[in-house]
C-alpha cells in the first residue's frame, strides 16, 4: 500500500524503505527524510530528541531511542527473525509511522474545519 500521510508520501528515501531492505533507514543516516521520523517519534510517542541530532537531521542514539519506544509501545517485530523490537525503520514501521501520521493530520485538518466555522 502506498504512504498517505502528507508527512512521508512522495519522499522517495521512504517509497524505497517499503520495498528495499537494503532501504531501510539506521542509526548514522543523516537528511530530511530522518528530520521526518524524528517528528513523527515526537508527535506520537512524545520523545525528546536531542537539540543537536535535531538540527543535523541525524538518526544518532537519541533518535534511535524514540524509534525503539515507538516500536515497543506498538509491538512492531519481524517474528521470522526477531524476538524484540530493534532501532530500525524498515517496511513495518515506516507503514504503522505513516498510518498514524495520516490519522493525526486527518483529525487535526477535521478540527481546523470545525474551528473555522
Amino acid at each position: 500500500m502506498p504512504l498517505q500521510s502528507e508527512l512521508f508520501k512522495g519522499d522517495p528515501a521512504f517509497e524505497a524503505c517499503l520495498v528495499k531492505d537494503s532501504a531501510h533507514i539506521t542509526k548514522g543516516s543523516v537528511g530530511s527524510h530522518v528530520a521526518k521520523i524524528q517528528y513523527a517519534v515526537m508527535a506520537l510517542e512524545r520523545f525528546e530528541i536531542t537539540r543537536s541530532e535535531l538540527l543535523e537531521g541525524l538518526y544518532g542514539t537519541s533518535t534511535a531511542a524514540g524509534v525503539l519506544a515507538y516500536k515497543t509501545r506498538r509491538n512492531i517485530i519481524n517474528r521470522a527473525y526477531q524476538s524484540r523490537p530493534d532501532d530500525i525503520v524498515g517496511k513495518m514501521t515506516i507503514a504503522a509511522l505513516d498510518a498514524e501520521m495520516f490519522a493525526l493530520e486527518t483529525l487535526t485538518d477535521a478540527r481546523s474545519r470545525i474551528g473555522r466555522r
